[in-house]
């Protein structure tokens, strides 16, 4: 029996394989600084990074004491992830990547912080479906972390249409609407992060934080 994708699915898997194939690296590889200043204080565990790119989060729980897995739609960028891997002699123990489409998906697993960083896209699809899917993943005792460009960079020209939707902390949470006898809401708010624009000039990227806890 042929698997079926539908064609939304297929626009999503061509969509990044092309977004990846236009440069040799499309992300910086660092850390995103919200997962650093929110995760560096937890007791590493087992992670999972939904819709990782080329790894720079992995990369940086696996370094830092996590049993960390990495899952993104682009075989690309899951390439590019493993090589990294092994540039920075990385126990493969430590370390997974997988390509997958997260509605294709899925483990019995739990882990103990599961992550989805900007994930977001300029066409329509299940994000709120996605979102608590991810939640589903996480340990008791464990985090979930969504990150999400807040509104457009401070130098990009205006558009006309909807996609990608800026998610504000409250939509978030209304998209997830977690069982409050069952989570702790951590932190959700939008923050704000020094960069350097393509120009070379300092800007500010606007991001939304939502960071919650499974009760124990």
């Amino acid at each position: 029996m042929g698997h079926h994708h539908s064609a939304e699915e297929l626009d999503g898997v061509a969509f990044w394989e092309n977004h990846y194939g236009q440069s040799e690296r499309i992300w910086s590889g660092k850390v995103n600084q919200v997962i650093e200043n929110l995760v560096s204080p937890l007791t590493p565990g087992t992670s999972l990074d939904i819709g990782c790119g080329e790894g720079g989060d992995v990369l940086w729980l696996a370094t830092h004491g996590w049993k960390a897995t990495g899952l993104d739609i682009s075989p690309t960028a899951i390439n590019r992830a493993r090589e990294e891997a092994k540039k920075h002699d990385i126990d493969e123990a430590d370390v997974q990547f997988v390509a997958s489409d997260l509605g294709q998906w899925d483990t019995d697993l739990t882990f103990d912080l599961v992550t989805l960083s900007f994930f977001q896209a300029p066409f329509e699809f299940p994000r709120a479906d996605f979102l608590r899917k991810a939640a589903s993943f996480v340990a008791p005792g464990g985090h979930l972390l969504a990150l999400s460009h807040a509104a457009r960079p401070s130098w990009a020209p205006p558009v006309d249409h909807e996609f990608p939707a800026f998610p504000t902390p409250a939509e978030e949470l209304e998209a997830l609407s977690l069982d409050l006898d069952q989570w702790n809401i951590v932190k959700a708010e939008v923050v704000q992060r020094s960069i350097i624009a393509p120009t070379g000039e300092p800007a500010v990227m606007e991001d939304s934080v939502v960071f919650v806890q499974r009760k124990a």
